[in-house]
């Protein structure tokens, strides 16, 4: 239920609503509109390529020997983002942050992004989804893309004074995600009509398990 509404305090009750999908309740880090189905790709690791393997020291010499790493840095995740392009991956959900050098190229290639997704956020998506996070680069960074979900709209979502993230899922399951925008004055009854309609479904919950058996 935390993941299925979301509190929007300084508007009246009447205001209220449903809307298909979920509301992810931060502001993208790049969109890029785009129409019609589109494919996202779940990552929680950041998609900037290191470079060296973990536990391994790497010395600069040389402004020279940066400036080159940075450029490397800069081709393979051109590189990435080309390759999702290509495979019509048009949104990236991560669970961590990603560096400016990602951001940049997914803006180029029209790439949306939201990232600093939760862990609860995470796997609502893939169990909505059956999707899991990308492991980036890892042997090769060509590695063959597998999973990606089947995005139906992906838009921005004004709430007051806060820019969330409002997309739909081709679910693979009989579970159609819906977010309740739950309106109030302030704060307090927002709360205290969220913990009522949580304790309705709970009921509910338990009401359609006690006829099943």
């Amino acid at each position: 239920f935390a993941e299925l509404h979301a509190a929007v305090p300084g508007l009246p009750l009447a205001s209220s609503r449903v809307l298909p999908g979920i509301v992810l309740r931060r502001d993208f880090a790049a969109y890029c509109p785009t129409d019609g189905e589109l494919r996202a790709l779940l990552v929680a690791e950041p998609l900037r390529p290191a470079l060296t393997a973990p536990g391994v020291e790497f010395v600069v010499d040389s402004e020279g020997q940066y400036q080159a790493s940075l450029r490397w840095i800069a081709k393979r995740t051109e590189a990435l983002m080309k390759h999702l392009q290509s495979k019509n991956v048009k949104l990236l959900l991560s669970s961590v942050k990603q560096e400016d050098v990602v951001i940049y190229y997914a803006k180029l290639y029209g790439v949306s992004v939201v990232e600093c997704l939760s862990s609860e956020e995470m796997a609502l998506i893939t169990e909505i989804t059956g999707v899991s996070p990308y492991v980036p680069f890892g042997d090769s960074m060509d590695r063959e893309i597998t999973e990606t979900a089947v995005v139906t709209f992906c838009q921005p979502l004004p709430l007051v004074s806060k820019r969330c993230v409002h997309v739909g899922f081709a679910s693979v399951c009989a579970f159609q995600p819906h977010c309740l925008i739950l309106c109030g004055p302030v704060d307090g009854v927002n709360e205290q009509h969220a913990a009522a309609l949580q304790e309705a479904f709970t009921m509910l919950q338990q009401l359609f398990k006690t006829v099943d058996q």
